[in-house]
């Protein structure tokens, strides 16, 4: 009578592509327990911190606003649960957004790897910055930065934010804490790794510096200006991966990624370097958030300026690149005589060409070997 053996082999709960294909259901679960813990009042002064805006202070009506009292915040240790939980929330609108409509674009135009992962790319950072452009911008006009661009010194320090602009803050810290686990979920090729560290640690720090220390009025400008020249790459690529010939997007791009640099710089000396060292208190207070000393002065002009250097850097490099990789397309150099083959279909001309046109090498036309047969 045989023994059946019994399977001691387990089916896998979290393995590694099971986590991959259902991670935004795992992380919409999370964010669901902090939403539903609102409901319970033993939970909800936990979820409560997690879901919510913290450091809120309540200033009395003045003269000019007498009809409403003014809601302001300042930030605190709490706030990173706060990132923590918007961080979930931009894991998944990632995943509504690459599943609904950038992976039905893929299906349409069959990509190779290397463009699948650039437009997916290009498609997910495009959505982001055009949302924060236009998000920063109405804070701009809301509170009359454009008419008074004094006011991205005067009064400092700012401590006191408010409600949209703490909780810009806090989507663009959460925004770009998000791409790490990303990393993971989207498959990043291992030699594209460091590359995106680097940006996403250049984010991050300097959004973490302006929050902390209160240079969130410049912080929001140089954001705005930064988002919409790299909105404008991506909906480029995106329109060159569609179209190729489409390139004027780059020439547009380039144009208004050299003045970008020039008017961060122009904005943050003038802020940091002439508006702050004119100040009056120059004394550094942790308890009323004043930073504005000599030293911390130079480290934020040093690190905008050294990061503007590393951007014009990889620009140049990038034009340099394009510009050698046009010139080959369109150089008409014949280093080798066209030989006629016969019994050899049309097709091996077009495997010669590049980008879908046929070189000197390809085959011959069937004029072309009429008049060498006469």
């Amino acid at each position: 009578m045989a023994i059946r053996k019994k399977s001691t082999k387990s089916p896998p709960v979290l393995s590694h592509e099971f986590i991959l294909q259902n991670h935004a259901d795992i992380v919409s679960c999370v964010a669901m327990v902090f939403l539903l813990g609102l409901m319970f009042e033993i939970t909800a002064k936990v979820s409560i911190i997690f879901v919510t805006l913290q450091y809120n202070v309540t200033l009395p009506a003045t003269e000019e606003q007498a009809t409403e009292s003014a809601s302001l915040y300042y930030y605190g240790i709490k706030d990173l649960a706060t990132v923590f939980f918007y961080m979930l929330v931009a894991i998944i609108i990632h995943a509504i957004i690459q599943e609904y409509v950038l992976d039905k674009i893929n299906r349409r135009m069959h990509f190779s790897k290397t463009k699948h992962s650039k437009f997916n790319e290009s498609g997910q950072l495009s959505a982001f910055y055009l949302f924060a452009c236009v998000w920063g911008t109405f804070i701009l006009i809301s509170e009359n930065y454009i008419s008074d661009p004094t006011i991205l010194w005067r009064a400092y320090p700012h401590n006191l934010m408010t409600f949209q602009m703490k909780f810009f803050y806090i989507s663009q810290l959460a925004y770009w804490l998000h791409a790490f686990p990303e990393l993971y979920f989207q498959k990043t090729k291992k030699e594209d790794i460091p590359r995106q560290l680097v940006y996403i640690g250049l984010y991050l720090f300097h959004i973490a510096g302006a929050y902390l220390l209160n240079l969130n009025h410049l912080g929001l400008v140089l954001l705005v200006l930064h988002y919409f020249v790299e909105f404008l790459f991506h909906i480029s690529r995106l329109f060159y991966f569609s179209n190729e010939k489409y390139q004027k997007g780059f020439s547009l791009w380039a144009v208004l990624f050299v003045l970008g640099r020039l008017l961060t710089l122009i904005l943050s000396v003038l802020t940091v370097g002439f508006g702050l060292a004119r100040a009056e208190n120059q004394k550094l207070d942790f308890s009323t958030g004043n930073f504005n000393v000599l030293a911390v002065r130079i480290a934020v002009l040093a690190s905008i300026c050294i990061t503007q250097a590393f951007m014009m850097w990889k620009f140049i490099n990038f034009q340099l690149r394009r510009w050698r990789e046009h010139s080959t397309f369109q150089a008409p150099a014949v280093k080798k005589k066209p030989t006629v083959t016969k019994g050899r279909s049309s097709r091996k001309g077009t495997e010669n060409g590049v980008n879908g046109t046929v070189t000197s090498n390809g085959a011959d036309s069937p004029r072309n070997r009429k008049e060498k047969s006469s």
